[in-house]
């Protein structure tokens, strides 16, 4: 139960009412994230669109990856809810159990080259609170395993995002 009151879809401006009408009609009930955007229409559009650009969208990571990241750095925030929703996606997606138990385990624990756990150690070190600490070392570090720019701040982006959501999802309540 979230801290604060959240809209209902009634209660939602067109806008959001627009965007909530195919989650409905898909699985009969909106999750507490999404109301809790809906509280701000502004706030609503920039996350929407960040999760379109970030997770949705083709991009330069495999969804593989990017799923990765999600479960790595919600784990890492203790965002259970979060946790539970991309188990969820990550299993839409094609990921077996078996291989989101492994993420959930712990990087040195999925079956992956060192390549793809050196791109997810980089991100978890780069959502906690002395990111400031990293240097170029660290991204030549990626790169020399064949990782290139956009790749990089694209893990980058996702890990940032994945802090912002499991804030909002702490602080709220949500999921409790």
């Amino acid at each position: 139960m979230a801290y604060i009151d959240l809209p209902e879809f009634e209660e939602m401006s067109p806008k959001i009412q627009e965007k909530a009408r195919p989650i409905l009609e898909k699985t009969g009930q909106l999750g507490e994230i999404f109301k809790l955007l809906a509280l701000d229409e502004k706030v609503y559009m920039a996350t929407d669109m960040m999760v379109q650009s970030f997770l949705l969208d083709e991009t330069y990571l495999s969804y593989e990856i990017k799923e990765a990241i999600a479960l790595l750095i919600s784990k890492e925030n203790s965002c259970k809810m979060c946790v539970d929703v991309h188990k969820n996606i990550a299993k839409i997606l094609g990921l077996s159990e078996e291989r989101i138990g492994q993420i959930l385990e712990g990087i040195e624990s999925i079956g992956t080259d060192e390549k793809e756990k050196a791109m997810l150690r980089f991100c978890v070190r780069a959502s906690k609170k002395d990111n400031y600490k990293m240097q170029r070392e660290d991204i030549e570090a990626l790169k020399a395993l064949g990782w290139n720019d956009k790749e990089i701040l694209e893990a980058v982006a996702i890990t940032g995002y994945f802090n912002y959501i499991n804030t909002l999802s702490n602080v709220f309540g949500l999921g409790q």
